[in-house]
């Protein structure tokens, strides 16, 4: 053998060791604790209001009536003179309080989540390597082993893109909060828009909630799969095949 082919080998090996234990081992330890987790005051009882930040955004004093005839005639002035000159861009609308910072009890709840995200995405990648070397060469005859293999890689590669689009629903988030609070700072004295606002932040909060629980049932469920069938996937194909025949 030589030495590339002993490193990959190693390489096999060492990955067949890891998931092992944590299928014995790890996820077991990981259902308990995300289990306690969603037991903390993080996640539970927590009332929506919670959630709710100041948006730093006043509500300016209307325009007097003996103003408007003047921002009128100030607009069109505006208009006729951007008609013989160049287009310099929209408007940028100040914030005279400053920015506008992000929801931080939802922020630090993403930080919360986020690493039980990405740690669901190795764990199920490392299984899904795992069962592939573990594949016997196609034969015929004797294949319900191998059938049980790839079932079990087709459940483990949809918890893994299920656990991937978890990312992209929290930046999705903060996309939509952007937009409206961009209405808010444009549009002040419209109160829906801030109404708006709370609910995507109560929305999100539930969305993380509910994230931590499928993060929960997707290694219950991952656990259970894989130690019913263990025997199976370790050996799809039985010894004493050839004396059945």
């Amino acid at each position: 053998m030589t030495d590339v082919a002993k490193k990959v080998q190693d390489y096999k090996d060492s990955l067949k060791q890891k998931a092992e234990h944590l299928i014995i081992k790890g996820f077991p330890e990981k259902i308990v604790k995300l289990n306690e987790l969603l037991e903390t005051s993080n996640f539970q009882n927590r009332d929506l209001s919670d959630v709710h930040q100041d948006l730093n955004i006043p509500v300016p004093p209307p325009a007097s009536a003996a103003n408007e005839p003047n921002a009128k005639r100030q607009r069109m002035d505006s208009s006729e003179v951007s008609s013989n000159t160049t287009n310099e861009g929209s408007r940028v609308y100040a914030l005279p309080n400053g920015t506008v910072p992000c929801n931080k009890p939802l922020s630090d709840l993403i930080h919360l989540v986020k690493p039980h995200i990405r740690e669901l995405v190795e764990d199920s990648n490392l299984l899904k390597m795992w069962i592939s070397f573990m594949i016997p060469k196609i034969e015929d005859g004797n294949n319900f082993g191998v059938s049980i293999q790839e079932d079990t890689l087709a459940e483990i590669q949809s918890v893994e893109s299920e656990a991937a689009a978890f990312f992209d629903q929290i930046s999705r988030y903060f996309i939509s909060r952007a937009k409206i609070v961009s209405k808010v700072a444009k549009y002040p004295h419209i109160d829906d828009y801030r109404r708006a606002v709370r609910e995507l932040d109560e929305k999100e909060y539930l969305s993380l909630w509910l994230v931590m629980c499928e993060i929960r049932n997707r290694y219950c469920s991952l656990h259970d799969i894989v130690i019913k069938n263990l025997e199976k996937i370790k050996k799809p194909r039985s010894s004493n095949a050839e004396s059945l025949y």
